[in-house]
């Protein structure tokens, strides 16, 4: 099982591996959001459910407008448009960010509209990366990626940005907020090059299963 994954299907266990880097934008903007909003807009904490309602908005409405995108135009190109297009308005944001030119309610604008697109490119890379490798090898590459993107996304990233925002420097932040810009932009490239076009095909047609790849070898 793992010579098929890592070797037969290396590529797409590259992929795989690019594409869990949206855990470490998503997880660290969502669990310290509220330090943002408290910290550089002087937002009580009572009011910050107010903010983040437009911010989950804009990941329910994501995945619901642009999903079927995915079976028309096609998966690699939707991934690496979303991914794109989440890398390069966080990166502008950044910018804004680091200069001053945001208050509460623009900042969140933003962010909803960055969300709006990281919806639905997090929720295909989920679909696809179990989708792109063969039957029965997913559940354990899959596993091991998901652990990944849970330790960088869930424990790493929350923690960097959390000291980050606790020094008060916008500029420090900003770099965080690049540093992730860069991992959604490398993402899409990924995605782009080496992505699978599994929309409207059947499993098997995506990857051989390994059952059947066994049964074909010599001997079996």
């Amino acid at each position: 099982m793992l010579r098929t994954i890592l070797v037969d299907y290396r590529q797409r266990a590259v992929l795989g591996f690019a594409l869990v880097t949206q855990a470490f934008f998503y997880n660290a903007i969502f669990f310290t959001y509220a330090l943002i909003l408290g910290t550089f807009y002087g937002v009580p904490g009572e009011r910050v459910g107010l903010y983040i309602f437009p911010f989950a908005l804009g990941n329910f409405l994501g995945p619901l407008l642009l999903g079927r995108l995915f079976d028309t135009v096609g998966r690699r190109r939707m991934i690496a448009s979303t991914y794109g297009a989440w890398g390069t308005l966080l990166a502008i944001t950044a910018i804004l960010f680091e200069h001053g030119l945001l208050d509460a309610t623009s900042q969140t604008v933003c962010w909803s509209v960055i969300f709006f697109f990281a919806s639905a490119a997090a929720s295909a890379a989920y679909l696809d990366r179990q989708r792109d490798l063969p039957a029965g090898g997913p559940r354990l590459c899959d596993r091991a990626l998901f652990m990944l993107s849970t330790a960088t996304g869930g424990i790493v990233a929350p923690w960097l940005f959390g000291a980050l925002i606790e020094t008060g420097d916008r500029a420090g932040i900003t770099w965080g907020y690049y540093l992730a810009a860069v991992l959604m932009l490398g993402g899409a490239l990924t995605a782009w090059l080496i992505g699978v076009d599994a929309e409207r095909k059947p499993l098997e047609a995506v990857a051989t299963p390994l059952s059947s790849a066994a049964s074909s070898e010599p001997g079996s």
